[in-house]
């Protein structure tokens, strides 16, 4: 299992699990499709960790200001851990 996703770090990056599982899903069909990874991919790492890791390093991520989808901040109450400075 990949580790980070028994943590709720990207579930609080995202604004929520159902956010999350699209996101990754959306961009696991680039993938699959062709689309150019953003991240180093290291020896033995799944398309999935490959996701995950563009997520951590800020590379993919949903567009709140172009959509209809509210940013996690205005809805969920961020720990301070998670809060973005």
């Amino acid at each position: 299992m990949i580790e980070i996703l028994k943590s709720d770090e990207l579930v609080y990056k995202v604004g929520g699990r159902f956010k999350l599982a699209a996101l990754i899903q959306r961009r696991l069909s680039e993938i699959v499709e062709g689309a150019r990874i953003l991240v180093e991919r290291q020896p033995g790492m799944s398309d999935v960790e490959v996701v995950i890791e563009e997520i951590l390093q800020d590379k993919i991520a949903i567009d709140y200001d172009n959509s209809d989808v509210p940013a996690p901040e205005t809805i969920i109450r961020l720990p301070e851990h998670a809060k973005k400075d």
